[in-house]
Formats: structure tokens, sequence, C-alpha cells
């Protein structure tokens, strides 16, 4: 293998992993997001009761849908979805991760949150046409 070949494999390889580790991030954070605006919605154990629900039942729909081989994940789902409904789910719950700062009047986090979602999906392009089932 030459070297430039091979310095493209990396470089991409790269760009991907880093791309990963971003996504586990900004989904950490969505979760956290709905942990902290169910929390302090009510006081005492409904407050509890709501932070804890809230992100367990986002991270149920987070690892049920899936489309079946998504290179960004393990390749398995417990239900087929289409990639285009799969998109829509993770952009609802980042939007529910920004909302739910912004609600909360922590409106610099949000922009921020809203900035590293919107650079990951532009870093994410081959993925979206992949989900979109569009043709380069």
């Amino acid at each position: 293998m030459h070297f430039k070949t091979w310095l493209k494999k990396t470089e991409k390889l790269m760009k991907n992993s880093l791309n990963l580790g971003l996504r586990f991030i900004l989904e950490m954070t969505a979760l956290f997001a709905v942990a902290f605006w169910g929390w302090k919605q009510y006081e005492g154990w409904l407050g509890v009761l709501l932070a804890i629900l809230f992100p367990l039942f986002i991270a149920i729909i987070w690892g049920v849908f899936a489309v079946p081989n998504d290179p960004s994940r393990s390749g398995k789902t417990l239900v087929a979805t289409p990639g285009w409904i799969r998109l829509i789910l993770e952009l609802s719950i980042f939007s529910f991760g920004v909302w739910a700062f912004y609600d909360l009047g922590y409106f610099a986090v949000a922009y921020i949150f809203l900035c590293l979602v919107i650079a990951h999906y532009l870093f994410s392009i081959d993925r979206i046409k992949w989900l979109l089932k569009i043709k380069s």
C-alpha cells in the first residue's frame, strides 16, 4: 500500500472516530438535558421520577429503533426502521435536548449544543445520504 493511500484511509478513519465520539457525547448530553429538565419540573419525588423516566424512555427509543447495518452503530436492531424515520428520531431527540436547555434558561448551553449537533450532522453527510438512500 502506498503511503498516500494509507494516509487517506487513516485520515478518514480518524475523522469517523472523532465524529462518533462527538455523537456519543451529544447523545449523553441530550439525555442529561432531558433528565435535568424533568427534575426541574416538580419538586420532590415526582421531579426525581421524571428525571429517571424521561431519559430512560428516550434511551430506549434510541436503542430500539435503528436501521439494520447502520455503520455508525453495531448494525444490529430490535425494530428495523427506515433511514428517514431514524433521522427524524435522532433530530427530534437532539432538538428536545436543545429545547430543554433553552427552557431552563441555559441559553448559551442550548446554542452551543445546537451548533455541535449541526456540526456532527455536517460531518455525517455520507451517513445522511445513506439513511435517505441518496446516491452520490
